[in-house]
């Protein structure tokens, strides 16, 4: 694993005693009153009625109220991550285990990157679990949800005061009220890496791998965040390939192409690998959609209406000091 540490040279925004994640710089905001909200939602079809728990704390009671927290989870859990996308038509990538994991497993690796998942700003984790439906999450500004069934009530309410905390009307003030909350300013908190600029994406791979989450979307469709089809768009793949028959020599394929749907990409992908023949592909570190104006300049001359899934571009940067190849 990768020792990642956090930015010795920024200070954290405290706010009338209420401290906030590194990754966070908020400008004039309004601080949350401490406490917490207690909303009611009826279950739909086979969905239990449950009780949803908001928690805003200072930042040094985060890590204390999310171990209490983990508690009330059951011994098998599904992983949750929330990070900002890059892809043109989304906001949030949603990452989730494809199948359930041990509790004792989710903990053991929260437990290592906990620092860098309550500091980063633009990432949000937790885990849930379908019986009981229980859902622990903190999010990006490191407020605590707290999703449990109605019998679970009290035991939210016990470890909540147990903590000296007690339910408040409001804990952020929003919209007009908070007009700064919305322009706050996410900031990069990862120390470099022998010279080289790390990156929360690295960070995003470590989970992807210990807690087996997969991008949660619909494969065989191309919609925006409001369900609208999409048809044919511009995507950009990054690949880590190694060469067939020696796992040492590595490298990172890019691509660029049209395509359809993810599924439809991957077909692409899958047809650029088999005739190369030199390639072998290791793992996919991303796969997004481009918006037109954002294409490379190797691109200028691509048409803004797309006839055809196809191939535009591939480049290969090899983990050595080759020049990179590039096709198409």
């Amino acid at each position: 694993m990768t020792a990642f540490s956090l930015r010795p040279d920024i200070e954290r925004t405290v706010i009338n005693g209420f401290a906030l994640a590194l990754g966070i710089t908020p400008g004039d905001v309004t601080p949350p009153t401490v406490g917490y909200t207690i909303a009611y939602a009826s279950g739909h079809d086979d969905e239990p009625d449950t009780y949803s728990f908001y928690v805003a704390v200072s930042h040094e009671q985060v890590a204390p109220i999310l171990q209490k927290a983990f508690a009330l989870l059951p011994e098998e859990v599904c992983a949750i991550v929330e990070i900002s996308s890059r892809d043109a038509y989304r906001q949030t990538d949603v990452f989730l285990s494809q199948e359930e994991i041990s509790k004792r497993d989710f903990l053991r690796t929260w437990d290592q990157w906990e620092p860098i998942l309550l500091e980063d700003g633009s990432i949000a984790a937790g885990a849930n679990s379908e019986s009981p439906f229980v859902e622990i999450f903190v999010d990006q500004w490191k407020g605590v949800s707290i999703i449990v069934p109605l019998d679970m009530h009290d035991d939210v309410e016990r470890l909540l005061a147990s903590a000296g905390l007690n339910e408040v009307q409001e804990t952020w003030a929003l919209g007009d009220e908070n007009p700064a909350l919305d322009n706050a300013q996410i900031r990069p908190v990862l120390a470099d890496l022998d010279g080289i600029a790390a990156d929360i994406d690295d960070v995003l791979m470590e989970l992807r791998h210990d807690w087996g989450m997969e991008l949660n979307i619909d494969p065989d469709t191309n919609v925006d965040e409001g369900g609208r089809s999409l048809g044919l768009t511009l995507w950009h793949a990054v690949l880590g390939v190694h060469r067939a028959g020696d796992t040492r020599q590595g490298a990172d394929m890019l691509i660029w192409a049209t395509a359809g749907s993810l599924t439809q990409l991957e077909t692409l992908i899958e047809g650029v690998l088999e005739q190369s023949g030199e390639w072998v592909l290791a793992e996919v570190y991303s796969t997004d959609r481009i918006a037109y104006d954002e294409r490379p300049d190797e691109l200028s001359d691509l048409a803004p209406r797309y006839s055809e899934a196809e191939i535009h571009l591939v480049s290969i940067d090899q983990h050595t000091d080759h020049p990179p190849e590039e096709s198409r």
